[in-house]
Order: structure tokens, then C-alpha cells, then sequence
């Protein structure tokens, strides 16, 4: 009993530290701040949006920010405050989900490697540096032409792409807890492998991880818009699709069409980036 809570009270500990460091730093706090009202923002879309994102209305087109709209309207009659509410949706959905594939693959990829060592370690490092080496865009081109543009497919496109480069940091990261004691320990008393890996290594391996996988959610993000921007898998409500149709009209002094879809792509990102940064100096064992 007293060594769960002497067990409770270090973890608690662990947290309030870690979450003492994180807010001193501005820029996270920012990030954090921002990404809180993106997703309660996308929740409520429904709510707050003030129109239809897909309503169109020839009366009301290349309308500029005012009072009835805004941000304005695009070429035809949309919303552009409607679009960007509903496009969190999107974007928070695949940015998410996809990180988070990129993260499970990359994880057991890395532990893998990292545990077994010798012909699996060479295996699948192999196959990791293959996709390092496989052009992106023609990748999607081949998998979107195959399988179509949908949401699914993006998103598993998007975390087929990203794991390589956290399987090599979850493996170095294994291979530095390998050579310690306690996993020595466990090995000479018969421990089974999912015991060692899942109870031993992983809990020692988590701040790298959460660290590398907000990075990966907005590499996911810029991804996904790049995907949407070039056409090849448009959706519906899209900050990249939104931006892609608004450079047509830019010349015709509809600025706000691309610089409103522009403007939360770089701020989201910028704060998944700041987030990232503060998990690495909150997460850093004192």
C-alpha cells in the first residue's frame, strides 16, 4: 500500500514538474492556447458557424470582410468564416489520426529493431530507409489514383510516409535502455518480451515520443494541405483545397479568399511546432 502510494505521489510529482516547466515558456502556452480553440471550435461547428460551408450564392460573390460575412465570401458566394470553421474538422481529424498511425508503426517498428537486434534489427531498418528514399509525391499520386481521394486514404497515406524517421528514434532509444541493469535483470529471470518491451522499455521511452509525434501532427497538417492545394485529393472543406482555388483570384484584389486559409495553416502548425518544443524542455529528466 505504501509503496502505491509513494508510486502515485512520485508520478503525480513527475507531472506537476513537467507541467511547471511547459508553462514557462510563452510560445508553448501559445501553441497550447490556440489548438484548445481550434478543437472547440470544430466541435461546435455546427453552432457557430454562420452559414453552410458548401451554401452557395452567385449574389454574394468576392464579398470582402463585413459585417454579414466576416472574412468575406469566394467566387461562389461561400462563406469563408463558415469554411474555415468546418475545415478544423478536416484538419484536425487527419492530422491527428494520421500522427497517430505514424506514431503506432513507428513505435513497434523501433521497439522491434531495437529489442531483437541482429537479422530483424537489419530487416527492418532496411525497409525503414526504403521509405525514407521513396519520393512522396509520386507516392500519393500512385495511392489516390489507386484507391481514390478520400479522407481514409489521405490519412493513410500521410502515416505511411511518416513513421521512418520515429522508428529511428524509438529504436536508438531502446538500444540505449537495453544496455541498462534492470533489463538485464528481467532477461536472466525469464521475463517474456511483451513484459520487458511494453513494461520496462516503453514507459522509459514515452517523452521522445510525445515530443516527435506533435511534430508529426503538423507535419500530417502541412502534408494534407500540400495534398488539397496541388488537387489530388480534394475535399470538400478544405483550408489547402480553399487556398489552391483562392491564388486564381488573388490578382482580382480578393486577398482574403487565400490569406484567411493561409493564416490558420501557418498558425496551426506554428503551434503544434510550439507545443513539440515545450514537451522537449518539459520532458527533460532534471
Amino acid at each position: 500500500m505504501a509503496l502505491n502510494n509513494a508510486s502515485e505521489e512520485s508520478t503525480e510529482t513527475k507531472f506537476q514538474g513537467a507541467w511547471r516547466r511547459y508553462r514557462r515558456d510563452t510560445l508553448s502556452l501559445f501553441g497550447l492556447a490556440f489548438i484548445i480553440f481550434l478543437i472547440v471550435l470544430a466541435i461546435a461547428a455546427p453552432l457557430v458557424a454562420p452559414y453552410d460551408p458548401t451554401q452557395i450564392d452567385l449574389g454574394a460573390t468576392f464579398v470582402p470582410p463585413s459585417p454579414l460575412h466576416l472574412l468575406g465570401t469566394d467566387y461562389l458566394g461561400r462563406d469563408t468564416l463558415s469554411r474555415i470553421i468546418y475545415g478544423a474538422q478536416i484538419v484536425l481529424t487527419i492530422g491527428v489520426t494520421a500522427a497517430l498511425l505514424m506514431t503506432v508503426v513507428g513505435l513497434l517498428a523501433g521497439l522491434v529493431a531495437g529489442y531483437f537486434g541482429r537479422y530483424v534489427d537489419e530487416l527492418l531498418m532496411r525497409i525503414t530507409d526504403i521509405f525514407l528514399i521513396i519520393p512522396a509525391l509520386p507516392l500519393i499520386l500512385i495511392f489516390v489514383a489507386v484507391f481514390g481521394p478520400n479522407v481514409l486514404n489521405v490519412i493513410v497515406i500521410i502515416g505511411l510516409l511518416s513513421w521512418p524517421p520515429l522508428a529511428r528514434i524509438v529504436r536508438a532509444e531502446t538500444l540505449s535502455i537495453m544496455g541498462r541493469d534492470f533489463i538485464a535483470a528481467e532477461k536472466t529471470m525469464g521475463a517474456r518480451h511483451t513484459r520487458t518491451i511494453f513494461r520496462h522499455i516503453l514507459p522509459n521511452i514515452l517523452s521522445p515520443i510525445f515530443v516527435y509525434s506533435a511534430l508529426g501532427i503538423a507535419n500530417a497538417i502541412l502534408i494534407e494541405a500540400a495534398v488539397d492545394f496541388l488537387g489530388l485529393a480534394p475535399l470538400s472543406v478544405s483550408w489547402g483545397y480553399d487556398l489552391s482555388i483562392a491564388l486564381n483570384y488573388w490578382v482580382r484584389g480578393a486577398w482574403w479568399i487565400a490569406f484567411f486559409p493561409g493564416l490558420f495553416i501557418l498558425l496551426t502548425c506554428l503551434s503544434f511546432f510550439f507545443i513539440s518544443d515545450g514537451l522537449n524542455e518539459a520532458l527533460k529528466v532534471e
